[in-house]
């Protein structure tokens, strides 16, 4: 997610209202789940994929694409939730110094109401931007520090932090941050360069530990989500708190892609949409609504197959001129697979607003079918997925 002083004290501490209540919908018995993330496989199976896929009806498959927010120390008050919209996916919020132990089994009864086994995300890039800390979670570098190392350090650093979070059943990082910030730009850059979230200035150096990065997270256990697609190292402001995020520079054939583009070919299993505005590539809407940037730029022109997710498209101010169900629609009608919001009741709505959709426009059913097998691909990759 994009961050600014404000929104970090905010997430670090703020509890989201309970769900509004809505009559359950029908689901399947429950699939098996896991505490503990597996090593992701090399490829999933199109058979398993298939399989589950198959068995899951379009009120599931619309579920599926939702990953919904919820207090580290708390998760068990989105159960209800994650059984009555079939959620594919949890992202853990705030800040948490508890011990693994308690966290492990937390998350596992979390995974009991899912009617797939949830991708359990969260915020683990270092820095101040640390979801878990203290005695079995220690310090992380910030990226900016880690990134001037050797890339024997990296990549140990790395794979301990996953091999920590594997361990309670946390089996996505929402990073690492392929964000390059020009040394001119620096701290002026609210959502990165602030915080000193980004890798360094010179994206070709950047690339390069992005490829250690990777592999290194995800041979350990928990998959990697590159953020912010396609870069947020150049605005002068920050989509979590304003609507005039804008980088007026990137183009197509920026070279500040290519650690995006490293990332990929490193086997990344999902990347991150900004919420900012890119003139040169789309002039009439944020990246997460448009499908030139979401479709054309990156599943095209990049070739990237695997899972697109958005930044927070409940709280964050960038979206905020859209109907919270609208939001979910434009985001997989571009190309969109994983909506991302950290306000349990927007699951309501941009469940509605899904099936709604699907159920009047069979492009858009496909549409959600094809975001759903992106789903289930990477958890069958997370090896939450098994037939």
């Amino acid at each position: 997610m994009a961050w600014s002083a404000a929104l970090a004290l905010t997430l670090a501490g703020c509890g989201a209202p309970s769900p509004t209540a809505a009559p359950p919908s029908p689901s399947l018995p429950d699939s098996p789940s896991s505490a503990e993330s597996s090593s992701p496989a090399p490829a999933p199976s199109v058979d398993c994929v298939t399989a589950t896929l198959g068995r899951l009806s379009l009120t599931e498959q619309a579920g599926q694409l939702l990953m919904v927010g919820v207090e580290v120390d708390a998760p068990s008050g989105l159960g209800d939730t994650v059984r009555r919209y079939h959620l594919g996916g949890v992202f853990l919020r705030g800040r948490s110094a508890r011990d693994a132990a308690g966290l492990r089994g937390d998350i596992a009864a979390l995974q009991k109401r899912a009617t797939v086994p949830l991708l359990v995300s969260l915020d683990q890039e270092g820095g101040n931007v640390q979801t878990l800390k203290g005695a079995d979670f220690p310090a992380l570098p910030t990226a900016e520090k880690l990134g001037a190392a050797p890339a024997a350090t990296i990549r140990a650093t790395t794979q301990g932090s996953a091999r920590r979070l594997a361990g309670i059943g946390v089996s996505m990082n929402l990073a690492p941050v392929a964000d390059t910030v020009p040394a001119s730009l620096g701290e002026a850059n609210p959502p990165i360069g602030f915080w000193h979230r980004q890798f360094g200035s010179d994206p070709a150096l950047v690339a390069a530990d992005l490829r250690t990065v990777v592999p290194a997270s995800q041979d350990a256990g928990v998959l990697t989500a590159l953020k912010h697609f396609p870069g947020l190292g150049r605005t002068r402001a920050n989509t979590d708190t304003s609507a005039d995020a804008v980088d007026a520079t990137t183009t197509a054939n920026d070279p500040y892609l290519e650690p995006f583009r490293a990332g990929i070919e490193a086997g990344s299993s999902a990347v991150m949409i900004s919420s900012a505005r890119y003139p040169k590539l789309d002039g009439d809407t944020i990246a997460a609504f448009s499908e030139p940037i979401v479709t054309g730029l990156l599943r095209d022109g990049l070739g990237f197959d695997g899972l697109i997710m958005s930044d927070d498209l409940g709280a964050a101010k960038a979206a905020g001129g859209v109907p919270v169900g609208e939001r979910a629609v434009r985001f997989v009608a571009a190309g969109g697979d994983e909506v991302l919001t950290i306000r349990p009741p927007d699951a309501a709505p941009m469940a509605a607003a899904l099936i709604d959709r699907a159920g009047r426009d069979a492009a858009f059913r496909s549409r959600v079918t094809d975001a759903a097998r992106h789903v289930l691909q990477a958890k069958e990759r997370a090896g939450l997925l098994r037939c």
